[in-house]
């Protein structure tokens, strides 16, 4: 019984804080997008050809979580936007509080656009709100199409998801249609956009994805306000 109530005050504490963080964003007007999956998923590279790509409409910053290093936020620093790691030394997830301290430090009051790159792993971070506007999950065609089954939870919660690294179908033994079946199974009508970072197949429609939230943000009333 113990165990349960401290879970429950943990999770409590976390989600009031992503409150807190949604209407700060809110009022500011500033879009949060949260990205998740496995490791080698290939957020990182996303991220590089987004920024790339972004990066002269918008006010882009990135919080980049990992267990150890900071690998990643090192190879987004050369596009010119506001980039800083959280190293949660062995925690398997980012929660509002790390997002809370480092937002700031960022400088999220003056952003558009505000992009999480959670730590690899497809079932703590599911459980965590950050304050996002949307979970953007990554599932690359190496992985298998029974991913969206086995985890369904992460799933379950993303607002879109990004089929990656399609340049290997070619070379993999892997069903896209199964893998839209399942993802199907488990959300119903959840955008699937296939992309490659590599050739840049589909990466277009991404953008475009970025692009509607953002301008829907803008176009939404602050907190308080009508």
């Amino acid at each position: 019984m113990t165990e349960v109530v401290v879970q429950k005050s943990v999770m409590q504490a976390n989600d009031e804080l992503a409150a807190s963080l949604r209407e700060r964003w809110q009022s500011n007007r500033t879009t949060v997008l949260n990205l998740v999956s496995s490791p080698g998923s290939g957020k990182t590279t996303l991220l590089e050809r987004t920024l790339g790509a972004l990066k002269n409409e918008f006010s882009i910053g990135v919080l980049v979580g990992d267990v150890q290093t900071d690998n990643d936020a090192r190879r987004l620093l050369g596009y010119g936007c506001a980039v800083l790691q959280i190293v949660t030394n062995g925690t398997c997830h980012l929660d509002a509080a790390m997002v809370a301290k480092h937002s700031r430090a960022l400088g999220d009051e003056s952003l558009d656009l505000l992009i999480i790159e959670n730590v690899g792993n497809l079932v703590c971070p599911a459980s965590y709100d950050l304050g996002e506007d949307s979970k953007v999950v990554l599932l690359s065609v190496t992985e298998g199409e029974d991913k969206p089954l086995k985890y369904p939870a992460m799933f379950r919660r993303a607002d879109a998801a990004l089929l990656t690294k399609s340049d290997l179908l070619p070379y993999v033994d892997s069903d896209v249609t199964l893998i839209r079946d399942n993802l199907s199974q488990i959300h119903s009508g959840i955008p699937l956009l296939q992309v490659s970072s590599k050739t840049g197949e589909g990466l277009d429609a991404w953008y475009e994805w970025i692009r509607q939230r953002v301008e829907q943000k803008k176009a939404s009333s602050p907190v308080g306000q009508e």
